[in-house]
């Protein structure tokens, strides 16, 4: 089952388009790495898909509907972005975090803890007191309170050192696995994303110039490093 579509896409800021003509699908259960150079439109494929910015052309369906502008009406519905900013309240405790995210969903707050057992002695620390590894955990958290049943991360390795990536993306890949949450997922290291992915799509000027299964870009590397300096871009 698809939850997510995007349909010829095209969206930008200004009079700029930063992502061009894009087709993307993500189903249930699945992981999809979204992979790219900075400025290929990642970020603005993930803001489109929940209607952070309007397309200019093209469509988004999330779980069978069209997606609009209301994006707390598009996370009551089960479409839940992770933003590189993480979204979280740095004066406040893990624990006020994860409250305030739970009175907005329904479920009680110490239920996040259960696929992130190390933030549990963390409950009643000062958010701006945790480590970047932390503080992506307590993000991840709040996004489970949501219950997703699409979950958009952008760049969950933003700032942190590769071992806590090895530690943050087992979760993700564990939400589809287990939960049938279909995932869109953007990161800039490649080789780790498509380790826990199943479909890989790499972006250039906005325009996507490969996609395959995870496994066989990971096979071919050489691809991937042809498409990210834009030489299997598509010509107009």
């Amino acid at each position: 089952m698809t939850v997510l579509e995007l349909r010829g896409v095209t969206a930008g800021y200004g009079s700029a388009a930063a992502v061009r003509d894009l087709d993307l699908t993500v189903a249930a259960g699945e992981v999809v790495a979204l992979l790219g150079p900075n400025g290929a439109g990642k970020t603005t494929t993930l803001r489109a898909a929940v209607g952070l910015i309007r397309p200019r052309s093209g469509e988004v369906l999330a779980l069978g509907r069209a997606v609009d502008r209301r994006v707390d009406r598009t996370a009551r519905h089960g479409v839940v972005l992770v933003p590189d900013s993480r979204a979280i309240f740095s004066g406040l405790s893990v624990r006020d975090n994860l409250r305030l995210a739970a009175r907005r969903s329904g479920p009680r707050w110490d239920s996040a803890l259960e696929r992130l057992p190390r933030l549990a002695p963390l409950v009643d620390r000062r958010v701006g007191l945790l480590s970047g590894g932390e503080q992506q955990m307590l993000a991840l958290a709040k996004a489970l309170l949501m219950q997703p049943r699409v979950l958009l991360v952008d760049e969950l390795s933003m700032g942190l050192a590769p071992v806590a990536v090895q530690e943050l993306l087992p979760v993700v890949r564990g939400l589809a696995a287990d939960l049938g949450v279909g995932v869109l997922l953007v990161e800039q290291h490649v080789d780790l994303a498509l380790g826990v992915s199943d479909r890989g799509l790499v972006l250039h000027h906005g325009r996507a110039v490969l996609e395959a299964p995870a496994a066989e870009l990971l096979a071919d590397r050489d691809a991937v490093h042809r498409a990210y300096f834009g030489a299997d871009e598509r010509n107009d």
